[in-house]
């Protein structure tokens, strides 16, 4: 299954007397980058959300998981004052106001408003079942985001495919006018002779000018980047079949797809081949383009 790297999924529902909102949304990323932002009482349950999405087949992307947690019942986190740094806090704070002569403002609201004074902590036996919980909940936010990546892989996967055809029409009527140049190759060589020598009556040598023409064909040969390139369309086609996370292995196939071009742009002199070898470059570019969004 093609998946594309950008997507998002957001789900709300109350769940074991939790008020439960995830949300996740993604981007492009060379791995899989996951920044987890989670209620303040729930904070240890953040490291269970890296492993849960790489279970769920999530392994390319930047990935932004927030979730919050509002407990609707009655039972309390219990909240307690951290002292030691609350006595380094406030010294600081007289400290500052002494030093510097400030106002005395300092009061029991505007300490509070340093979070860090405080430790929130629920009993260690609740772990799992607020895990449980929360899980739920993301279990829906992925489903929806998962397919939403999976809906906009198959649209890429789709228009890619529509321009490897178009690479495949290029490829041929490359190799069509490559043929034909040598063909015509024979006749402009014996033309030039004939006008060379036109003077002195003297008729070209066919021996010679059959070796000419045949060096000149191994120069301009394109049959093994021709032959490679449709073993690449083909691999191509069968890794976008095969589905999973595919964007890395199809980047290093499209490398080699622009090796061939690139080659076969190297050997012919003709015009039109010249064009067509530029268009090839312009989709292969495209097809990069969008592989790049791949996971």
């Amino acid at each position: 299954m093609i998946r594309s790297m950008t997507g998002f999924g957001r789900c709300r529902m109350t769940v074991e007397g939790l008020d439960i909102t995830v949300e996740i949304k993604s981007v492009n990323s060379r791995f899989l980058d996951c920044n987890t932002k989670i209620s303040r009482a729930y904070g240890y349950l953040e490291e269970r959300v890296k492993p849960y999405l790489l279970s769920r087949g999530v392994s390319r992307g930047k990935v932004d998981v927030w979730i919050s947690v509002e407990s609707l019942g009655a039972e309390a986190a219990d909240i307690s004052l951290d002292e030691g740094y609350l006595r380094g806090y406030l010294a600081a704070l007289h400290t500052l106001r002494d030093s510097y002569g400030l106002r005395d403002d300092i009061s029991v609201m505007s300490v509070a408003a340093n979070r860090d004074v405080f430790l929130v902590k629920k009993p260690e036996e609740d772990i799992e079942r607020d895990w449980s919980a929360v899980k739920t909940a993301l279990d829906a936010a992925t489903d929806v985001f998962l397919e939403v990546r999976r809906r906009e892989g198959e649209s890429l996967a789709a228009d890619m495919r529509a321009k490897l055809e178009n690479l495949r029409s290029l490829v041929d009527r490359i190799e069509q006018l490559s043929q034909a140049c040598i063909g015509t190759y024979r006749e402009r060589l014996a033309q030039r002779i004939r006008e060379a020598l036109a003077d002195n009556l003297i008729t070209p040598d066919e021996t010679r000018l059959l070796t000419e023409c045949a060096i000149y064909a191994d120069k301009v040969a394109i049959d093994e980047e021709t032959v490679r390139l449709r073993t690449h369309f083909e691999a191509f086609e069968k890794i976008l079949a095969d589905g999973d996370a595919v964007g890395r292995r199809l980047d290093f196939l499209l490398q080699e797809m622009n090796r061939e071009v690139n080659t076969t742009g190297s050997k012919c002199s003709d015009a039109a081949i010249a064009a067509l070898v530029v268009d090839a470059k312009c989709e292969l570019e495209k097809i990069r383009e969008q592989i790049q969004n791949l996971e």
